[in-house]
């Protein structure tokens, strides 16, 4: 009997284990080669597991478990045959229903002994003056009240209790559900929460902010978006123009395109620009390469091409690995403004918020703009105030005025139209 031995495959430089997220398959089925078979968890990506032959599979691993890169998780055996078309499984008899029992009389709890009435007095189902100010204000009789108080005179908190909808007795009474559900952290989750309370620890990480002017970018986007979505096969979006005023950016504060390795300080030539995007197991921080040769149309197509990736599973951790500097847009989930945490080793992160009609001063008139703040949370060992700032401000300005910075003062030329 020819069995293989499937192993772990490294996913990546610097990963030596992974989890088992979900097994795509049941232990004795028959796998066809290069199929899917098990989705694991590293402390980068999720990746699919594909069957290196086809036979019938044994598992050696459990789902949540750890395993080490190069371990055994299953075997396949390569000289079982494939079964043909399952006959379909014979109907199970249905069970008669089993009569169902007699259900016990039931029986009536006895009941308590009357309690023996105290004696009748003129105070007796009388409010007092704050029970009764209280339900005055709530439109109750005090005959529905029953009072506490000495020869059952009506206190105040008679009065509240009574006023509190019955909603399960008292008003400290818990009336919902209170069930709690504990799940285990998947490794990626475990890795990015280290991660950030690290990036906290570690860096002296400050944020700075300013807003920008959306009106040009809005008008470019209405008067092209046709046009460009035939021309390139991919839509206009906000990024492009985020991703291309980041690029000049860089390249005029070099220091913010750097990090700190030890007593060293690196600096990249080259603009590799992370982008934040969402996915089922999470935000997943794929790589645009040397960006700042890149034109709008390739940024959008890039960028959508990454996203289908992280969306449907399939990203890869070289495609995610390295990076330079990060964008992330918050605004897509309505954040008007946040303090973005960096992504290390990088020394920089720009933050992008919602978009919101507001008055704003142009030319001493108060006109309404689409406007959108903007942070950029720095590692201040590397960067400091003037460069933070200057950079943020360069960002501004180009998305501002778009046109004259980005495009070189020819809107359909720079949209490649």
């Amino acid at each position: 009997m020819s069995v293989l031995e499937m192993k772990v495959p490294s996913p990546g430089e610097s990963i030596t284990e992974v989890e088992i997220a979900t097994w795509l398959v049941k232990d004795g089925d028959y796998v066809e080669k290069d199929q899917p078979i098990a989705e694991v968890d590293s402390d980068k990506a999720t990746l699919e597991l594909p069957a290196e032959q086809s036979g019938i599979i044994t598992l050696k691993a459990e789902e949540g478990d750890v395993v080490q890169v190069g371990q055994v998780v299953c075997l396949i055996d390569m000289d079982a045959a494939k079964p043909e078309g399952a006959a379909p499984a014979a109907e199970a008899p249905k069970q008669e229903e089993a009569p169902k029992a007699a259900e016990p009389a039931k029986q009536e709890a006895p009941k308590p002994a009357a309690p023996v009435a105290a004696p009748q007095t003129y105070a007796t189902g009388a409010p007092s003056p704050a029970a009764k100010k209280i339900l005055d204000e709530k439109g109750m009789d005090a005959a529905q009240v029953s009072g506490t108080g000495r020869d059952g005179r009506i206190t105040k908190t008679d009065a509240e209790l009574a006023a509190v909808p019955a909603l399960g007795g008292s008003p400290l009474t818990a009336t919902g559900s209170r069930s709690t559900t504990t799940t285990k952290l998947s490794v990626l989750r475990r890795k990015i929460a280290q991660r950030l309370v690290s990036v906290k620890n570690e860096t002296a990480m400050l944020t700075t902010f300013n807003e920008v002017d959306m009106s040009e970018i809005f008008r470019l986007r209405k008067q092209y978006k046709e046009e460009f979505a035939q021309k390139h096969g991919v839509g206009l979006g906000f990024m492009s123009f985020f991703t291309k005023a980041v690029t000049r950016a860089l390249q005029m504060y070099p220091d913010v395109n750097a990090s700190i390795d030890g007593d060293f300080k690196v600096n990249y030539d080259f603009c590799d620009i992370s982008i934040a995007v969402s996915g089922p197991k999470g935000l997943m921080v794929p790589v645009l390469r040397n960006a700042e040769n890149m034109s709008f149309s390739s940024v959008e197509a890039n960028i959508k091409d990454l996203a289908i990736k992280v969306r449907d599973g399939k990203i890869t951790v070289d495609e995610m690995t390295g990076g330079t500097f990060t964008i992330t847009n918050g605004g897509t989930f309505g954040s008007m403004m946040s303090t973005p945490i960096i992504n290390p080793p990088q020394s920089a992160i720009l933050g992008m918020h919602n978009i919101i009609q507001r008055p704003v001063a142009v030319d001493g008139q108060v006109v309404i703009r689409p406007m959108m703040y903007v942070a950029m949370s720095y590692d201040h060992r590397i960067i400091d105030g003037k460069e933070s700032v200057g950079f943020l401000v360069a960002v501004k300005e180009a998305i501002d005025n778009p046109v004259e910075i980005l495009m070189g003062g020819d809107e359909r030329k720079g949209l490649g139209l």
